[in-house]
């Protein structure tokens, strides 16, 4: 039963504290947190409990304190043993570092304390154990084991399977998963459940799960997550526990009229003036690129502010040592301004932060709140955050998100189901610890949630593989890993091998590279890509790669082969594998807001109270609630504003001849991604032509030749849920996505061995490695469950098949209004944004600014509006 939890009196909590605990508590603290205040009892009482509260509430402590309160007690009796007993499970190497940091002061404080009155402690050993801690180290713990052991779930997995070790933590009564809302969305988290429900299976104790969680929503479902779907969790939500003051500012009056350098140097003025009002100031991009030219322009730009030494850059793609620095110097209060891409969102200890910047929409609520909470880090503080908006569409973004974070709207996340890779890494791991049968492996696997509802039928074809029964993979010098006895339905490992491939194995990340660029029949080397936008190419599509356009043939391990094309624009922009995906919910909340300024406009209520309305409801300044009006005034009075019920189809016949259906599916970019692919593959058979695609999180766009007319009763007709699937499997055949995801399940699943004897496998020789094995597994059996799993992590991971279903499901059901409207040869307001997609590639965004300019100003031509831009708007 998940159930929320109760606040406790000062004085139930003081009882159960050890009188040394609680005076060093007191003696630091005036008094008990509100998350501190439901938590600290309930782990005393044995219960397990999700916390979610906002950086700086002491949710840390809440989780540590009655662990270090109960390991005082034994160490003020002599009973400590050499054993863990409390496991702390942290995403990040950085985070883990911080908590044991965090922890060893409290400890040394409650030690001399105890010292001074005369009282004899056991000390209390904290460690921690990643992928970073050396050989000697790992020796040391084997002997002086650290009672509180600190790890991420990668070095947890291994744990679980070394002989030493081992034994160490398997009477652990307290564990803890820091960070839990950056976990549950991936196979990291997938991995970890597992992991600890082997653990728990093994434990003489039945520990206390504890999880620590940013915003996140629904909590019952991350609660779930935490302890499995039999077990009982406790939820201490505090999550809206601090003020936060967050504001949509535009560089300029008029997003449209304004020159782009203009909007670009305003924007760097802006950002200037707020980091000089504030004492530290940390700005947010949503990419590497972003976060590189944001630092250079402000050195740049403001040499009399900023040097090398109180701004930098922070991002995965620099070293360890580089971060490192940058972290030291923020706690240590000597950076004015750092910025980053999603590097600082999680919780390392960085300091008193009194700014976030987020330049440009975060692209999901949850997102925003975990960024903007990074100031204010004291409870009693105002975390404060201002969005710096950059387009129209942005503007429109930045206004939801902000007004549904001060309303405590949070995205919902999206936990994988089942994911057949990680389980066969967990399946070489238990073979490895001892002889299972299948019932008994079923009965454990089923306990972690994302495989709650797990077939025993799905298992035996997983160990079937691991066995060696495919001799077709023998013949590729695949072997088997474990022994399956089928008729005993039991396994185990298969010889010593099996252990040191586990642990070198071991993990969910895939290794990744630059792909390098090559003229087809010349062999001339272009440039090189990231892998990433890499599996997003189709042959026949265009990209831009150094100014120059280019056609993609095909790819070969890590090697893609093009012609040079002298074509208009391409049709994957080079921005595309970079940019944050918009939420589905964030875009559902977008969708309603149309739908309120729709029904405005309607019921006939004017201009002004429209204005006065959306700064009261939304806390706009002038500026910025008229330039919305605006923006959805020419909507109306073009065409129809489409809305999370209304889906309009837009016919637009381009200068040149072309003919484009403009979908304003408000969706987020994964599920148009599957939205996109699904009518592009029908309506392509049924008229028996090619279509091209482009897609946003706004929408996408179907490029049809012009001979060829699309109907509203052929979109209605071509809708069939039962077809949704097959259709977007077939339409990955022969991709680029296809064959590189499958190397990723292939690298998990130890089909294809990363690392072996020492000897690390490259990932081009892993590409060309996997995509034979996957035609070898295609033509023996094209449900084997490996197939399986990277088309379901495709469609349901990368893309996001379930809501897209939902969409459709909406329409078919005529719950969601489809429109398609007459043909026009220009495009509504709102789809400006979809039609010049291409175009950021093979313009200057100078000249991109223009383009936009001139298709607003035909478009108030045609809707009959007289627009004077403002003389701010005006080249200097």
């Amino acid at each position: 039963m998940i159930a929320k939890a109760r606040e406790y009196s000062p004085k139930e909590i003081d009882q159960i504290l050890d009188p040394l605990v609680k005076e060093w508590f007191y003696s630091k603290f005036q008094e008990y947190t509100p998350p501190q205040k439901i938590t600290i009892m309930e782990i005393h009482n044995n219960n397990n409990i999700l916390i979610s509260s906002p950086t700086g509430s002491g949710k840390t402590l809440s989780a540590m304190l009655s662990a270090i309160n109960e390991l005082v007690k034994l160490a003020r009796n002599n009973k400590l043993e050499n054993r863990v007993y409390c496991l702390y499970c942290s995403p990040l190497r950085a985070l883990s570092n911080d908590i044991q940091r965090n922890l060893i002061s409290p400890l040394s404080e409650i030690t001399k304390l105890a010292e001074e009155k005369g009282i004899k402690l056991q000390k209390i050993r904290v460690a921690v154990r990643t992928g970073d801690t050396t050989p000697y180290e790992r020796q040391k713990m084997t002997k002086d084991v650290p009672h509180i052991f600190i790890t991420t779930p990668e070095s947890l997995a291994i744990i679980l399977n070394s002989p030493k070790m081992s034994e160490k933590v398997m009477n652990i009564q307290y564990i803890i998963v820091d960070e839990i809302h950056s976990l549950c969305e991936n196979k990291r988290g997938s991995h970890l459940t597992l992991s600890l429900e082997r653990l728990e299976y093994l434990n003489a104790a039945k520990p206390v799960r504890i999880g620590l969680s940013a915003t996140i929503s629904p909590l019952e479902k991350v609660a779930q997550f935490l302890v499995g779907p039999e077990r009982d969790c406790l939820i201490a939500d505090v999550m809206f526990l601090k003020d936060i003051n967050v504001k949509v500012m535009s560089p300029v009056d008029d997003l449209i009229y304004t020159p782009f350098d203009k909007i670009q140097s305003e924007t760097y003025k802006l950002m200037d003036k707020l980091i000089q009002q504030h004492k530290t100031t940390l700005i947010f991009t949503n990419t590497r690129s972003a976060t590189e030219r944001v630092v250079h322009k402000l050195k740049e730009d403001f040499p009399e502010h900023y040097n090398d030494d109180n701004i930098g850059a922070h991002h995965s793609s620099l070293s360890k040592s580089i971060r490192f620095d940058i972290e030291e110097k923020l706690k240590q209060g000597k950076m004015k301004v750092v910025v980053c891409s999603t590097s600082l969102e999680l919780g390392i200890d960085i300091g008193d932060i009194d700014l976030v910047i987020l330049l440009s929409s975060p692209k999901s609520i949850s997102r925003a709140l975990q960024r903007i909470g990074r100031s204010g880090h004291r409870l009693h503080e105002k975390s404060k955050g201002i969005m710096i908006v950059q387009d129209r569409d942005d503007l429109v973004e930045s206004a939801v998100i902000a007004n549904s974070a001060r309303k405590g709207i949070i995205d919902k996340v999206s936990i994988p189901e089942a994911p057949a890779d990680v389980l066969v890494q967990h399946l070489v791991g238990m073979a490895v610890n001892k002889e299972w049968g299948v019932d008994e492996a079923i009965y454990v696997i089923r306990k972690a949630y994302p495989y709650r509802n797990y077939e025993r039928e799905d298992l035996l074809p997983l160990l079937s593989y691991l066995n060696g029964d495919y001799v077709e993979l023998e013949e590729k010098k695949v072997f088997g890993k474990i022994y399956f006895d089928n008729q005993k339905e039991t396994f185990r490992k298969r010889g010593k091998l099996t252990r040191t491939i586990y642990f070198t194995n071991i993990g969910t990340i895939p290794d990744e590279t630059a792909i390098k660029v090559f003229m087809r029949g010349e062999d001339k080397f272009v440039g090189t890509l990231d892998e990433e936008f890499v599996q997003k190419l189709h042959k026949g599509d265009l990209f831009v790669l150094g100014g120059k356009l280019y056609l993609f043939q095909y790819a070969r391990g890590t090697k893609v082969y093009v012609d040079r094309s002298y074509s208009a624009t391409p049709t994957v922009p080079s921005w595309f594998s970079e940019q944050l995906p918009l939420s589905f919910d964030l875009a559902l909340e977008i969708g309603k807001f149309r739908e309120q300024m729709n029904k405005a406009f309607e019921l006939g209520i004017g201009k002004s109270d429209m204005i006065t309305h959306l700064r009261a409801d939304m806390d706009l300044d002038k500026q910025t609630a008229k330039a919305i009006y605006n923006y959805f005034n020419e909507q109306k009075k073009f065409l129809e504003i489409p809305t999370d019920k209304r889906l309009v189809v837009e016919t637009f016949m381009s200068s040149e001849g072309k003919q484009y259906l403009l979908f304003h599916s408000l969706y987020g970019r994964r599920a148009n991604d599957a939205l996109s692919r699904f009518f592009a593959f029908v309506l392509s058979e049924r008229m028996k032509v090619n279509i091209g695609l482009a897609i946003s999180d706004n929408g996408f766009v179907l490029q049809i030749p012009s001979h060829k007319k699309v109907t509203l009763d052929m979109l209605r007709e071509v809708i069939n849920l039962e077809k949704l699937r097959p259709y977007l499997e077939r339409s990955l055949e022969n991709t680029e996505l296809l064959k590189r995801r499958f190397r990723h399940v292939a690298g998990r699943s130890l089909l294809v061995l990363r690392n072996y004897l020492g000897r690390s496998k490259s990932v081009g020789r892993q590409q060309v490695s996997s995509y034979i094995l996957y035609n070898v597994l295609k033509k023996r059996d094209p449900n084997f469950p490996l197939i399986r799993e990277t088309y379901r992590e495709i469609l349901e991971d990368a893309m996001d098949l379930g809501n897209a279903e939902q969409v459709l499901r909406g329409i078919k059901e005529k719950k969601i209004h489809l429109v398609l409207t007459p043909t026009k040869n220009l495009p509504s307001p709102f789809s400006h944004g979809l039609v010049t997609l291409g175009y950021s590639d093979t313009m200057l965004l100078a000249d991109r600014k223009e383009l936009l300019k001139y298709l607003h100003e035909a478009v108030l031509k045609e809707i009959g509006i007289d627009y004077a831009a403002p003389e701010s708007a005006v080249q200097e």
